[in-house]
């Protein structure tokens, strides 16, 4: 990895562990270039994100209700990927890029006692908020684990869907995140992401002057870029579908495709 790329992935961890220690101490905090913040009436004075772009205002009401305010208040993704995922009843699920909890927690609801979910962060402050915040939903099938999203610590062939909200985008190396996720993926394994995905006419230059890398806007891929990605790690089946726009040729997209089976190794 270049000096650059490590500097850049630092400046991400000092973000995320600032995030999670706001939220700690009764703050929230939001990727994206702005939030709003509001008091609710709970244990203690937290933040909720309301902006409706990135944060917590894109869950359901009764999905934020059933979890802790903690971690409600550490959502930073710019979707709800446990909505788009079509997780079942026994999955073994994998958020890249965890955060405080929200997603792994939805999803451990969703794949039931038989089903697994696992959050992956690199983040010590981050996986320290989620361990609490699994212990006071009382959750029980759910694990964190520390690491990288481009060096994902499970075997291959192992998990039936890999999720993520709002964070390939601020990887230095994504082929190597489409690459494992690729790996860990049982064939026939699905992904569900939601992610920034930047206009095809915009350059680099022009996502970078629309809001910086740590704030998930730099660091997006194209369409086609995301496409030619996945598709160069083996998978099938992909369709990258806008929702929102979060900056000026810049969307919230969901992303869904397919690790395929022996038999089907058609090309996209």
């Amino acid at each position: 990895m270049s000096e650059q790329s490590t500097d850049l992935r630092e400046t991400v961890r000092r973000r995320y562990a600032a995030a999670a220690v706001k939220v700690s101490e009764g703050g929230s905090a939001c990727c994206g270039p702005e939030s709003v913040d509001v008091d609710i009436d709970i244990d203690i004075d937290i933040d909720i994100d309301i902006d409706g772009s990135f944060g917590s205002a894109l869950y359901a009401t009764d999905q934020r209700d059933a979890l802790p305010a903690e971690a409600v208040a550490a959502s930073l993704g710019c979707g709800n990927p446990t909505a788009v995922a079509e997780l079942r009843e026994g999955d073994r699920v994998l958020d890249l890029g965890s955060g405080g909890g929200i997603d792994v927690l939805l999803s451990g609801r969703r794949v039931g006692p038989t089903g697994k979910a696992y959050g992956l962060d690199m983040t010590e402050e981050m996986l320290a908020l989620a361990l609490a915040n699994a212990e006071k939903a009382g959750a029980t099938n759910v694990e964190f684990l520390k690491g990288t999203i481009e060096a994902i610590p499970l075997p291959a062939n192992t998990l039936d869907v890999v999720i993520s909200n709002c964070v390939i985008n601020l990887s230095v190396d994504k082929a190597a995140v489409f690459a494992e996720t690729f790996r860990v993926l049982r064939p026939g394994g699905r992904i569900g992401v939601s992610d920034v995905v930047a206009e095809d006419a915009l350059t680099p230059e022009q996502r970078a002057e629309r809001g910086d890398h740590v704030g998930c806007i730099a660091g997006a891929l194209s369409f086609a870029e995301y496409r030619a990605g996945l598709a160069a790690a083996g998978f099938t089946g992909i369709d990258i579908t806008p929702t929102h726009s979060v900056a000026d040729g810049m969307h919230s997209a969901i992303i869904r495709a397919t690790k395929p089976t022996t038999r089907d190794t058609t090309p996209e």
